[in-house]
């Protein structure tokens, strides 16, 4: 809800990255566990993280829906820029190329974190898709999204994130129209109780001429030794996922979404397989509604190359969706 543009992929904590897009790591989970350990060691409550993170763990456990065929050339220009092409052809939707770029800064904060980030994406149509994000103090990361279609802007948006040492507090602005008096603003805090116990909340207000609202999102989250679970409620609905680490290999997760203007709940069952000794990792899912969806990732070592594949069958429908990539550098 807080992400006012929102996009798939996979990318950096807190960052929307175009689809297929890939970029250098700037601060992951384990990382970030090990710096709230070390808050908590020094007789402190640990920083909750953001509130677009409470459900990222589980949800980043449940494969990815693909179809056709995709392929992806990422291509490091040096140590701080790269390149990516990506092709995808389809036979459901537009096959379309994207051309991406990365720039990562020289303000490097640890091993594992530099800034400034830039992130671009333009496909074939003339479409963009960037954004900026840069670390201004070391409490303070700012970030801006830009969004174009056929050379027409469509969305904008800018936030700040402040972390203390025990809370987390997010200030969105997104398509802001002074004109017009148009525009979103979401605001988030999240607060660490204890260390085990983190709560939370967003509000979201949205004008435009001749209408106006406001909705509001609570949050609570418990972290175990390995297991977190998380519950959102709002007056839409409830969502509530439940993340456990089984063991090195294996992550289980489930997910339940309860929607009281859609009339409409549903379940889904999620897990993750790690073989790092084989460079393989698995995803499969199901859900409520009986659809079954299964990825693989396979790096062909010592070759620079990643394959992947992925299928989705709905039982009920009697649709089944699949798809193959191919990753080289």
């Amino acid at each position: 809800m807080g992400n006012v543009l929102a996009a798939g992929g996979p990318g950096l904590a807190g960052v929307t990255v175009p689809p297929g897009f890939a970029v250098p790591p700037v601060a992951g989970p384990e990382q970030q566990r090990a710096a709230l350990a070390g808050t908590a060691a020094q007789g402190g409550l640990p920083n909750p993280g953001t509130f677009e993170e409470c459900h990222r763990k589980c949800k980043e456990l449940f494969p990815v829906q693909m179809e056709g065929v995709k392929l992806i050339v990422n291509k490091g220009l040096s140590n701080h820029f790269q390149v990516n092409h990506t092709v995808s052809l389809s036979t459901l939707a537009e096959s379309s190329y994207h051309f991406g770029a990365t720039y990562v800064g020289t303000k490097q904060l640890s091993p594992t974190e530099a800034f400034p980030v830039l992130v671009g994406d333009m496909d074939n149509t003339g479409s963009l898709n960037a954004q900026l994000i840069h670390q201004l103090t070391n409490r303070v990361r700012s970030k801006m999204v830009l969004q174009t279609q056929q050379s027409k802007f469509i969305n904008w948006q800018v936030d700040s994130e402040y972390r203390g040492d025990d809370y987390t507090a997010t200030l969105t602005l997104g398509n802001p129209d002074v004109l017009l008096g148009s525009g979103i603003v979401v605001a988030h805090f999240m607060q660490s109780i204890t260390s085990s116990i983190a709560l939370g909340g967003e509000l979201v207000f949205h004008r435009r001429p001749g209408e106006e609202g406001a909705v509001m999102s609570v949050a609570g989250r418990y972290t175990g030794s390995n297991w977190i679970g998380t519950l959102t409620l709002s007056k839409a609905g409830a969502h509530a996922t439940y993340y456990h680490r089984a063991s090195e290999q294996l992550q289980v997760g489930v997910e339940l979404e309860a929607s009281l203007r859609m009339q409409d709940t549903s379940v889904t069952l999620g897990y993750q397989l790690d073989l790092p000794k084989a460079n393989l990792l698995f995803k499969g899912s199901v859900d409520s509604n009986w659809v079954v969806g299964a990825s693989l990732e396979k790096k062909l070592l010592p070759l620079p190359l990643t394959l992947a594949m992925g299928a989705f069958l709905n039982h009920r429908k009697n649709k089944f969706q699949c798809g193959f990539g191919l990753t080289i550098g």
